[in-house]
């Protein structure tokens, strides 16, 4: 298109500089609605809330069940919290399918690397490795697809539980309490505000973030809550010295059915306690 045919369409501005899209739309708008159309195609199943907490000697990390495609459940026992290696763990948020590519692949490299080095690599290299990774995939990031795993590890250097979270440019921030990421994840982080203490047993943090992926299920309808029909659970792992454990639905099961029996009492869960001031 020659500038004497551009000055020729008046194009919206908006604080003085027109975008393509605009262009696109006063030169060829079908094009335009074909474009639209494709980027609709490119659909996919969404993990949504995962949640990870630290406790004195390790850390806890749990996710819900539910992956969403639009206003529809795509699965509903989609796994999304996997170990990375013995000693640190990955939980999945955003576009499944690459998510768990993504995920594969981390993997692999950590393993490679031990074998290579005849040692672990420290869980700042694995938190800086998975940012680097996150960062490679922006290019899909801007067409929707992006992917914001929540890494977790027992550092062996300092003897604690530790938290990294990202975001879609590969942006790594430490964590050092609790945090959550997922569509769920505003309503999951209020509800770790009132529980988390910092003397947290390893069965109480399990507990706390059970208790804070029924808070984001409640209000977030792509996060799932437990399903007692079909005896599907969150999926709940601890790291601590001993390494990664991922907790099996028998040992998940009381506590669920506790949780969801106390919830039948009071639906807006356990009440945090609140130190009054001596009149």
């Amino acid at each position: 298109m020659t500038n004497s045919e551009l000055s020729r369409h008046q194009l919206p501005v908006d604080g003085g500089v027109g975008g393509f899209s605009d262009l696109l739309a006063a030169t060829n708008p079908g094009l335009l609605q074909a474009m639209t159309t494709a980027g609709a195609a490119l659909d996919a199943p969404h993990g949504t809330t995962i949640v990870a907490v630290t406790y004195p000697g390790g850390v806890v990390m749990a996710g819900d069940r539910r992956a969403t495609m639009g206003n529809m459940i795509a699965s509903r026992d989609i796994e999304k919290v996997y170990p990375a290696d013995e000693h640190s763990v990955v939980g999945i948020a955003g576009t499944a399918g690459l998510a768990i590519e993504l995920v594969r692949l981390f993997q692999v490299e950590l393993e490679h690397y031990e074998k290579i080095e005849g040692a672990q690599l420290s869980i700042e290299g694995k938190a800086n490795r998975l940012a680097s990774m996150i960062r490679g995939n922006l290019g899909m990031a801007f067409q929707g697809l992006a992917v914001v795993p929540l890494f977790a590890g027992y550092d062996r250097s300092s003897e604690r539980g530790r938290i990294f979270s990202y975001d879609v440019t590969g942006g790594r921030y430490e964590e050092h309490t609790f945090y959550a990421v997922g569509s769920g994840s505003v309503f999951a982080r209020g509800s770790l505000k009132k529980l988390y203490s910092t003397d947290l047993t390893q069965s109480q943090a399990v507990r706390v973030c059970l208790e804070a992926l029924y808070d984001a299920a409640d209000d977030d309808s792509a996060t799932g809550g437990p399903d007692l029909a079909r005896r599907i659970y969150p999926i709940v792992a601890t790291v601590d010295a001993a390494g990664y454990r991922r907790l099996d639905d028998g040992q998940i099961e009381p506590t669920v059915q506790q949780l969801v029996a106390e919830r039948n009492q009071r639906p807006d869960g356990p009440l945090a306690t609140v130190t009054g001031v001596d009149q």
